[in-house]
């Protein structure tokens, strides 16, 4: 049993009704399911969200929960966090510390929580037990001015009133579909420290979004650690190191200056790969070429020879040709590319032992995977190099094999390239466009300062240094470093997934509209924890596991590019929910109808757009999100038969005419 909060500073509660035999009969609420939600918000601030679309704080039966609860949406406001120690501290300087319980309730309320991931579930009993007590308070309202004597005919009219106004089916305004939240800025403190000095240093001198040289630093680690190191998850759930990144800024946002700043310390670092390998080269070069001149001479003369010393000549020329052949000349070693087509970028990456990155400050690539030189889309190695799946090319010209790929992408475009690409659905159907972590920071060209700081020497040197030793560290790596997940990273590795596996529903989902990217989600944060983790011990104990300190940096830094895809799937046009979506208002807006059944709207929509109930219903839940209409299910009204089909409650503001 979890303790009660302190109630003395409340008068007596005056029961709504009382039976024959004097007991009391109890309004309906459900004391543990209250007590789960704002527990449920403490530890897992990422569901207020979803709670806030299911229940308002006024639903709380307890006064200490509705107190706790709105002090915990005024410090996620505020952007500070919340936890039982936050959370006191700020009742306590509201005043409002014993009105919520005091301190130790607050550690209860944690301790309550059976799931974080059903905090939504929660908040639904909350919610419809509130209603069922602002009916029965209705019910009570007009059956006590109907059973009064004294009660004239204006009485009656406003205690209708009066219960009208408790009604749970009033309708608030609703969010336009079209509105843009204001997205979260870059968590710059998740990255390692010599890495967040940097970014703040540079993005300072350059004038721009730390957003823009924090995405490109985790690309950046990416192309130093990508198909040298994995992590281990758990069982056979493995993770490679490789991402793909894009960000997309204005012009005149200095993307150039700042991608430049990021990626010296890689080409300097493969600049030393080359000049340590041309020796080796050479040598394998010189060897291989007098191997095929000896197989050459040998076969020449093995022609001329005739009787038993031929088959002698025969036999030595074969070897010869066979040593010839198995001599191999390694390439130059590579790192980077950027104007490249699909087909060069599997050549590299079979080449560079199926590692390489594809850095670039335009969006070009874009239009070469798109097939600007072939005429044909050719994404094959980008799908296979973001996850690691076994790629073999055979041409007539070249055989290539790679066994275990790993392509990093880190992108600066402008916001006009992903409209562009949202048009090409072959891009999304494939699913390249779930393989990237998206940015979309806000620009401050026109308000940027005209004589900043300039990076402090020793941020710069310290990461250049740590960028060129991370990556030459790995780069004599065959068999991939292990980076083994902590018990305690594991622990929070899986809270994130079942807070985040709700949020994948079609239907009602947060994300469940750009599903193929969200569930992806989990293997990311992963794979930005073996990043981190690898960044933060440059000078030894990678063999340490990933911390949960680690962990919940690299699950901050998913949860803000999950915010950011929400807005950059609307601006690419490829979540083609939210378009049905509109196109259902529009219809919506047209018939004026205040309800409708799902079988009667399904009649009136076009079957290209809405070819099944299923589109349908993705479309009513994005609408019902916003606030637009209501879906309930009528009661059955016999045992047999179907049950009845979903109507839709449609808000009055949409019935209204347009000027």
């Amino acid at each position: 049993m979890t303790p009660e909060p302190a109630h003395g500073q409340y008068a007596p509660v005056v029961p709504l009704h009382s039976v024959p035999d004097g007991t009391e009969r109890m309004a309906p609420h459900d004391r543990e399911a209250e007590q789960a939600v704002v527990g449920a918000l403490m530890l897992a601030p990422g569901v207020i969200g979803d709670v806030n679309g299911s229940m308002d704080p006024a639903d709380h039966y307890v006064p200490a929960h509705e107190t706790i609860h709105r002090a915990i949406l005024a410090l996620h406001a505020q952007g500070q966090p919340v936890d039982p120690i936050t959370l006191g501290h700020h009742l306590e300087q509201t005043g409002e510390l014993v009105r919520a319980g005091g301190r130790s309730y607050l550690h209860t309320l944690i301790q309550a929580v059976p799931s974080t991931a059903n905090a939504t579930y929660y908040a639904e009993i909350v919610h419809d037990l509130a209603r069922r007590r602002r009916s029965i308070e209705v019910g009570t309202r007009i059956v006590q001015a109907g059973m009064s004597a004294e009660a004239t005919e204006d009485d009656l009219r406003e205690a209708l009133a009066l219960g009208a106004a408790t009604v749970p089916a009033a309708w608030p305004e609703p969010i336009p579909l079209d509105r843009q939240p204001k997205l979260p800025p870059f968590p710059v403190h998740t990255l390692p420290g010599w890495v967040s000095d940097f970014v703040v240093a540079l993005a300072e001198e350059t004038q721009t979004p730390v957003d823009l040289a924090g995405a490109l630093a985790l690309s950046v680690l990416a192309t130093a650690a990508g198909g040298r190191a994995v992590v281990q998850v758990r069982g056979r759930w493995r993770e490679p190191t490789n991402l793909f990144v894009v960000v997309a800024l204005g012009p005149a946002n200095r993307k150039s200056a700042v991608f430049a700043a990021m990626t010296a310390p890689l080409y300097e670092a493969e600049n030393t790969l080359v000049e340590g390998s041309n020796l080796t080269i050479v040598e394998a070069e010189v060897t291989a070429r007098m191997a095929r001149e000896a197989a050459d001479k040998a076969a020449a003369q093995a022609a001329k020879a005739e009787g038993p010393e031929r088959d002698n000549l025969v036999a030595e020329a074969i070897g010869l040709a066979q040593t010839s052949e198995s001599l191999t000349v390694p390439p130059r070693p590579r790192l980077l590319a950027d104007d490249a087509t699909p087909e060069t970028v599997t050549t590299l990456l079979a080449e560079q032992g199926g590692r390489l990155a594809v850095m670039s400050a335009e969006g070009g690539i874009f239009d070469i995977i798109a097939g600007r030189y072939s005429g044909v889309p050719n994404m094959e190695v980008f799908l296979k190099g973001h996850a690691g799946d076994r790629l073999r090319v055979d041409r007539r010209t070249r055989q290539e094999f790679i066994e275990a790929p790993a392509l990093t992408m880190g992108l600066a475009v402008q916001p006009s390239v992903l409209e562009d690409i949202g048009k090409n659905r072959g891009f999304d159907g494939r699913g390249l466009l779930a393989r990237f972590l998206y940015c979309l920071p806000e620009s401050l060209v026109g308000y940027r300062k005209i004589d900043p700081d300039p990076v402090p020497p020793a941020v710069g040197a310290t990461y250049e240094r740590n960028v060129f030793t991370l990556t030459l560290k790995l780069a004599d790596w065959t068999d991939p470093l292990v980076v083994q997940v902590g018990p305690e990273a594991d622990a929070a590795l899986k809270t994130y997934a079942e807070r985040l596996e709700p949020q994948l529903r079609t239907k009602g989902g947060r994300l469940g509209h750009i599903g193929k990217w969200a569930g992806k989600l989990v293997g990311a944060a992963a794979r930005i924890a073996g990043l981190l983790h690898l960044a933060e011990h440059i000078d030894g104990g990678t063999n340490a596991p990933i911390s949960a300190t680690t962990m919940g940096a690299a699950i901050e830094l998913a949860d803000y590019f999950a915010a950011h895809a929400l807005t950059v799937f609307d601006l690419m046009g490829a979540d083609a929910t939210l378009a049905r979506a509109r196109s259902l208002l529009s219809v919506l807006e047209d018939n004026g109808w205040e309800s409708v059944s799902r079988r009667d709207l399904f009649a009136k929509l076009s079957r290209s757009e809405f070819p099944t109930i299923a589109e349908l219903e993705s479309a009513a839940a994005v609408l019902e999100e916003h606030g637009y209409l209501r879906s309930e299910t009528p009661p059955r009204t016999g045992k047999r038969g179907r049950p009845p089909a979903p109507r839709y409650l449609i808000h009055p503001s949409v019935r209204e005419p347009k000027a």
